[in-house]
């Protein structure tokens, strides 16, 4: 729905003047709508506990507004134009209240003070509540906006001054080099205003309009035809969330809080989803990757931008807003070269890969320059074989790939729980870094690298050889084999502690010793005893033995907490196993404890259904992996309505789990996004046929 055609201006030129008059940088109350009423091109709303997602792209426009409700209510958009955003967080009530969105996002353009334009969203809003008093409003990068969200704090170099005139409260500001900044309006439509808190009118409502807006410059979106091909699934809500977060110079990894590039979650999306994916936009999410290597060829984490970076580089003495790029972790290092080889060797033509490696790439990382692909490609498959010598050289656990100096975590559980304290991951040390040696050898015998020097010929020469070492001896030193009675004891102990039961775990087990591959090492070499669902990472990258594939398969799919399955998904952690200080640090309401990550689902369903196509298993072994798909399959459609989320908790309630979104409870330590993308990989990975899903349902259920 649209607002008015062409232009009008809202609450008057007094009003305008009003506002410019009590805050010289307000900006001009004029504001553009397109002439058209045309529908635009993306718009979807979603609930998730208490909080009411709407988004929308349209041309230079594309937002997501967040509006929470309870007794803490908020109002939030975030723009994927510089990962931007505008939030109004309110004063505690005295009992919970409920948003209700009247009228859906409409693009606009908002001209600032200064004339120029900011694009964003206006809407209307109503909220049964006796008053709203503004506690703080943060207009800035959304990692501002998060850090407000979890600790309070935000630069006071970013503070935004309202001005009230008449029925509006405006908070606006320019960028702090003096870049269009950030615009937020709520115009009384119903109630009255004082201030800045706005009172309900006679009927107990509250009825806002409230415009948003950024300066930062817009992405390129693609067209649902140049993302996906025919044979993506049928999901509306996966398509429009993957829409939401795809744009031809890059992907973002989730809204609201991550409306920009993250290395892993770009990979691991792009590797996931690639059998639905136009080639185009596989090579965009490639592009990306290589746009921010750095010198050595590592992978950049996170970008941070337009605001956040500028503040950040002047901490260091440096001026500019280019992207400031985070080489923090070290898993997304050695997922480049397996998910490059899957592009060039499996899904490409020879005419593609070719054409690709050959294209110039535009440096994030040296803004004006640019760059081959092959060149950036070889500049990581180098780093890795580097990486990769002391181990293969002397296999100890002393010369794994560590986690960086000083830092608590490096791979996707990159929380303070993360790997429970843990030095050398497993995901990274036993399959990825063997994984990317052998996606290396696999590029350089292909004949698609050209003019190689015949220094960088014998190193990629190397990559077979160390990923022979790698993939024998760093699995093992991950091994943990619990006696019976001791894991019987400690699985009884830890249902009795969650309020779960413990017999269906216990009779899964057995009377059999619980064979698993710890989370991590410590920095002593000592196992860091957490099951987990990394293993997924090994079925899809690699080729067990079928004795390794069935200690993998059984550690998952026994049930929580023996293993990780429960009714409505299967947890990424599980310490059942390990003391009191680290089952503190892996609850439910933990972001990477006890609960259910959509995309690790679909990682494992994936892993299972690549084993499953091999021809070297026996049958005993077959028969398992073919059941932990049907019983995977069943968990991931309870959890379907919030699938493309980026992950939930549980409760035990009448016998059964139930889904809670992750934030609604008070111990949660975040919120979940509502649109995640390496949560949209379901368009490319589905069920074995024999229970497809239609729209959402099995299809035998029509």
């Amino acid at each position: 729905m649209r607002l008015s055609p062409s232009r009008r201006l809202i609450g008057g030129a007094a009003m305008a003047a009003a506002l410019l008059a009590v805050c010289p940088a307000a900006f001009a109350e004029q504001v553009s709508v397109p002439a058209d009423q045309k529908a635009p091109e993306l718009a979807y709303q979603l609930t998730e506990g208490e909080n009411i997602n709407a988004f929308l792209r349209d041309g230079p426009a594309a937002a997501h507004v967040l509006l929470r409700s309870g007794d803490e209510p908020r109002i939030l958009v975030a723009f994927p134009a510089g990962n931007s955003g505008v939030g109004l967080w309110f004063e505690t009530l005295a009992a919970p209240a409920q948003w209700t969105l009247e009228t859906p996002p409409a693009a606009i353009t908002v001209p600032d003070g200064k004339g120029r334009p900011l694009n964003g969203v206006r809407l209307l809003a109503t909220i049964r509540a006796d008053g709203l008093s503004v506690k703080q409003a943060v207009l800035s990068n959304v990692r501002f906006l998060r850090d407000y969200q979890a600790v309070g704090r935000f630069p006071g170099e970013v503070a935004a001054t309202p001005a009230a005139a008449g029925d509006t409260l405006v908070f606006a500001r320019d960028r702090v080099d003096g870049a269009p900044g950030y615009y937020m309006a709520l115009r009384v439509v119903s109630g009255t205003l004082a201030g800045q808190t706005i009172n309900a009118g006679s009927d107990g409502l509250i009825r806002v309009e409230i415009t948003a807006a950024t300066g930062d410059p817009a992405l390129t979106g693609f067209t649902e035809a140049e993302l996906l091909k025919e044979t993506a699934a049928d999901d509306p809500v996966a398509r429009e969330a993957l829409r939401f977060l795809s744009y031809r110079e890059k992907f973002l990894a989730g809204s609201w809080r991550f409306n920009t590039y993250f290395g892993r979650d770009t990979l691991m999306s792009v590797q996931l989803l690639m059998p639905a994916l136009q080639p185009a936009a596989v090579e965009a999410g490639l592009n990306s990757v290589l746009a921010r290597l750095d010198p050595r060829g590592a992978v950049a984490h996170e970008e941070g931008l337009s605001e956040f970076a500028l503040l950040e580089r002047r901490q260091h003495g440096q001026s500019g807003d280019a992207a400031s790029l985070d080489y923090a972790m070290v898993d997304d290092d050695f997922m480049l070269a397996p998910v490059a080889a899957t592009y060039l060797l499996d899904h490409a033509t020879p005419a593609q890969a070719q054409a690709w490696l050959g294209a110039p790439v535009a440096l994030e990382s040296n803004p004006g320059e640019s760059a081959q692909a092959q060149e950036l490609l070889l500049r990581n498959l180098k780093f890795v074989v580097e990486a990769a010598r002391p181990f293969a050289a002397d296999p100890r656990w002393a010369n794994l790939v560590s986690l960086l100096p000083g830092k608590l975590n490096g791979q996707w559980r990159d929380s303070h729980e993360g790997i429970g304290g843990g030095r050398y991951a497993y995901d990274v040390n036993a399959i990825l870094v063997p994984s990317a040696l052998e996606a290396a050898a696999r590029i350089a015998a292909s004949g698609l690298l050209t003019g190689l020097s015949e220094q960088d010929a014998a190193l990629l020469a190397e990559a077979a050889r160390l990923a022979g070492v790698w993939r024998a001896r760093a699995p093992e030193l991950f091994r943990v084999s619990t006696p019976s009675k001791q894991a019987r004891s400690a699985v009884t102990a830890y249902a009795r502690s969650l309020g779960i039961p413990a017999e269906p775990a216990l009779a899964a087990l057995g009377k059999n010793r619980l064979d698993y591959h710890a989370i991590a090492l410590d920095d002593e070499g000592r196992t860091v005893p957490i099951i987990h669902s990394d293993e997924g990472f090994a079925l899809l990258f690699t080729d067990p033995v079928p004795a390794d594939l069935d200690v993998m398969v059984a550690s998952v799919m026994r049930p929580f907490p023996a293993g990780l399955m429960t009714d409505i998904g299967m947890v990424t952690a599980n310490a059942a196993l390990a003391g009191d200080a680290l089952k503190a640090d892996f609850t439910p309401a933990k972001y990477h404890g006890a609960v259910v990550w959509s995309w690790q689902q679909a990682l494992f369903a994936a892993g299972l259904e690549r084993q499953l196509k091999r021809t070297d298993l026996p049958q005993a072994t077959r028969a398992r992996l073919t059941r932990a798909q049907a019983d995977l399959w069943r968990v991931i459609k309870a959890g379907r309505e919030v699938q493309s989320s980026e992950l939930w908790s549980w409760a035990y309630v009448d016998g059964r789990y139930q889904v809670v979104p992750f934030g609604a409870g008070q111990q949660d330590v975040d919120e979940s996004n509502a649109a995640q993308l390496w949560s949209t990989v379901y368009l490319a990975v589905k069920p074995p046929e024999h229970t497809a899903l239609v729209g959402g349902e099995e299809a035998g259920d029509r």
